[in-house]
């Protein structure tokens, strides 16, 4: 192998290892499952590598691999618009491991939190997932999701005035010492 062609490779995983836990936290919110959500990484990092050259010379490679996992889970999900994401019960669903500076950990009910998001239309779920837990700005999301910024302020909006219609949600929040 060149030293070019290792330099790209050791930098490639360089990022992929940085940058696992945050891929994989965005994956398993997108999915709401542990082994869908490592899938879509493995297959984001599999299309990245293949044209790293490119990716890593962008201003924000972290961006772009974001963009390539969105736009996998959509082609996925494209077919089967009116399908929820979410399992038929809870029990397929991984809770992952949280790290002391995720703000989704401080929830005092991260199942029905959870639970809630996965009930979400895929796009809508998309744009809270990204404005919200991955605190994207509008227009970093928007280019993520491929669309303009206010597909993505309302889907926003609409997926979060679903999450706070959930019976379950609303009485985590107030009674889970919340109010």
């Amino acid at each position: 192998m060149g030293d070019g062609k290792r330099a790209r490779s050791e930098e490639f995983q360089s990022f992929m290892v940085g940058r696992w836990p945050r891929l994989m936290r965005t994956a398993f919110l997108l999915t709401g499952e542990q082994h869908a959500a490592e899938d879509l990484v493995q297959s984001t990092l599999e299309r990245v590598y293949v044209s790293w050259r490119k990716v890593g010379a962008a201003d924000e490679p972290e961006a772009y691999v974001r963009r390539v996992m969105i736009n996998l889970h959509a082609r996925k999900h494209r077919r089967r618009l009116k399908e929820f994401l979410a399992p038929k019960d809870d029990s397929g669903l991984m809770h992952e491991v949280a790290d002391t500076g995720d703000r989704i950990a401080q929830a005092d009910d991260r199942r029905a939190l959870l639970t809630a998001l996965a009930q979400l239309p895929v796009r809508q779920r998309e744009a809270v997932v990204l404005r919200y837990w991955e605190d994207l700005t509008e227009t970093q999301a928007a280019e993520a999701m491929g669309c303009s910024v206010g597909t993505v302020k309302s889907n926003a909006a609409k997926g979060i005035a679903k999450l706070r219609a959930i019976p379950a949600l609303a009485e985590t929040v107030t009674h889970g010492g919340r109010k």
